[in-house]
């Protein structure tokens, strides 16, 4: 196996936090529907990826980080 066959081999195995999980559904499913909530309210992954990056951002400014409790 060539080092080029290895890199793109270790690539794929890499894991899959929540934020890159985030990210490839919304790329991939963009308009998938993601949430269903009492039958009348849908999200698609797409909307899911953003209202995700809308709270960080919030939680951000708020001064909140990871290394809160």
């Amino acid at each position: 196996m060539s080092e080029e066959e290895l890199v793109e081999c270790s690539r794929k195995t890499m894991p899959l936090s929540p934020i890159n999980f985030l990210e490839q559904a919304s790329t991939v499913y963009g308009d998938n529907i993601s949430i269903i909530f009492n039958d009348n309210v849908r999200f698609s992954w797409r909307q899911t990826h953003q209202r995700c990056l809308k709270l960080a951002s919030a939680l951000l400014n708020l001064g909140l980080s990871h290394k809160d409790n």
